[in-house]
């Protein structure tokens, strides 16, 4: 059943590039890439018209070979780099990615199709990531003391190496916060970074790592190939010494079996199907315009938004009237500006999958509140923002990650079946709660299945508390980012002990047996006087 769902559109439609996207800087951009010379080519289109955007050379296995042996040369200078130049540098990075943002923010809007407002987040993503792992890499990587095996008589030390050449394996749909965020921890903790960002936004991943060699990064340290996972992945996988893959859960599995056979480290962050939870406390106003922008920043393509709303039983009516009058407003379209709220989806494929989802479960019974369908009046890629109720199991979008602008809201009849709801998926990556009462908020959060959860908020508090680790458990994936997690995943521990006068066999004057009463006599006196 189809609810009046009438979309306010903005007054703009497919712009043109706007200026700071010269032919000149494009051809700079795109001359990075590492390939050969005479390489086929690839082009790729602008989400908000259709239009060709970038050409780009392909690389080839060959190429991704040719990448890492440059980058095992040149890790091998910038491992031996201390840590106060290579904090330098990052800092000097960090203040051209605010001097320059305009350039990002266009080429983002312009590759992906997000709005302006999403954009910029990505740029103070970056600017927050950049300036903690600067200021705190020396202190996750210095050399400490750990406790000895006999105190005083072993001196113990822990020691953190860079892995060396890292894979970082990036996706369209954030393209300076997945390019860039794990390819700067990578790279403060001394390793060389190997990238391959998705082709349709590979032009914003080249800038970024154009502006670090600006900032001082020496020559080779870090590099980008081009081309499809299905043609590269073999060769980045066979020369990591470690793996970084954002994107999804079937790839990661992949990922994941092939980093097991050559027993390397991996960090996976793949799907979800994330869940919001509306107490019957919360403040419905709040929780509804929280809803909005949990459910469809860079519409909906983004790994921490909602999909899944789920109210209390004596507030949904209140706050369902709330997000869907909101939900309706939005205004859609395409502006290299400030003005627009919800932009384009950035693929055809991804645009089919929303559509069928849709239709999917809209044929079996469910009721359209807002949204539900193409704007092709607007531009190829826009879907308006989508409400739904009345989503029952059968429907692919119940349990699939659509990820797109659309949600569906359900009620529940008391706390616990509110988690039951939230954790009955195999993801487990981003949650939200939305009460008055924060203790309580925080409890409930404690019981959700993931990663990541936020009480009154939808994601951006969780995601910007980069001392925090950030990542999956379940079908979202392995290992974390950000926090101490999000460096020293990047490094080989190594543990230098040295002992001194004695050590655990017995001296020449003493005969074994006594040699053990004596040490199990220490060790019961170490447990009486408190020793850990």
């Amino acid at each position: 059943m189809v609810a009046d769902h009438a979309i306010r559109p903005a007054a703009t439609r497919g712009p043109g590039l706007p200026a700071s996207l010269t032919p000149a800087l494009l051809e700079r951009l795109t001359s990075q890439v590492s390939a050969a010379p005479d390489a086929a080519r690839v082009t790729t289109n602008a989400p908000y018209t259709g239009a060709p955007l970038a050409d780009f050379p392909v690389s080839t296995p060959d190429d991704v070979e040719a990448a890492f042996t440059r980058a095992r040369t040149a890790q091998k200078t910038w491992a031996a780099t201390p840590i106060a130049e290579r904090k330098k540098i990052l800092l000097r990075y960090h203040d051209l990615v605010l001097a320059r943002q305009e350039e990002a923010l266009d080429l983002m809007q312009a590759e992906n199709g997000k709005t302006r407002r999403d954009a910029f987040l990505e740029v103070l993503d970056i600017g927050i990531v950049s300036r903690y792992y600067a200021r705190n890499a020396a202190k996750y990587l210095e050399p400490k003391r750990r406790r000895g095996a006999i105190p005083l008589l072993t001196h113990t030390t822990e020691l953190r190496h860079p892995k060396g050449v890292v894979t970082v394996v990036s996706p369209w749909n954030y393209p300076l916060s997945m390019a860039a965020g794990d390819a700067v921890a990578a790279l403060m903790a001394g390793n060389a970074v190997v990238q391959k960002p998705d082709t349709q936004t590979a032009l914003t991943a080249l800038w970024s790592m154009d502006l670090m060699y600006e900032a001082g990064l020496p020559a080779d340290v870090w590099q980008m190939v081009v081309g499809r996972g299905s043609s590269l992945g073999g060769a980045l996988m066979d020369n990591a010494d470690y793996m970084m893959f954002t994107g999804s859960t079937a790839t990661g599995r992949r990922i994941a079996s092939d980093a097991g056979r050559r027993l390397i480290g991996a960090s996976l962050e793949l799907g979800g199907k994330n869940a919001m939870i509306v107490l019957d406390d919360a403040d419905i106003d709040k929780a509804a315009e929280g809803a909005v922008n949990a459910c469809f920043p860079s519409a909906g393509q983004l790994c921490v938004s909602i999909e899944r709303l789920y109210v209390a039983e004596s507030v949904r009516d209140r706050f369902v009237a709330a997000f869907v009058a909101r939900a309706r407003a939005l205004r859609i379209g395409a502006a290299y500006d400030f003005g627009v709220d919800v932009g384009s989806l950035t693929t055809p494929s991804q645009l089919k999958t929303v559509t069928e989802h849709v239709d999917d479960a809209v044929a079996k019974g469910a009721t359209v509140l807002a949204g539900g369908r193409a704007r092709p009046d607007l531009g190829p890629l826009f879907y308006e923002p989508t409400v739904l109720t009345d989503v029952t199991p059968d429907m692919t979008l119940y349990d699939h990650e659509t990820f797109g602008p659309v949600v569906s809201v359900s009620s529940f009849r008391d706390v616990d079946e509110a988690i039951a709801l939230a954790n009955a998926t195999p993801y487990g990556l981003n949650g939200s709660v939305w009460t008055r009462d924060g203790a309580r908020g925080r409890a409930v959060a404690a019981r959700v299945r993931a990663g990541t959860v936020n009480v009154n908020e939808a994601f951006a508090a969780a995601w910007g508390s980069v001392d925090a680790p950030m990542g999956g458990m379940g079908d979202s994936g392995l290992g974390r980012r950000h926090g101490a997690e999000g460096i020293l995943k990047y490094t080989e521990p190594q543990t230098v002990a040295h002992q001194r006068l004695q050590g655990f066999y017995p001296p020449a004057r003493i005969s074994p047996d006594a040699w053990a009463g004596l040490l199990s006599g220490a060790l019961k006196v170490m447990k009486a006087v408190g020793m850990r």
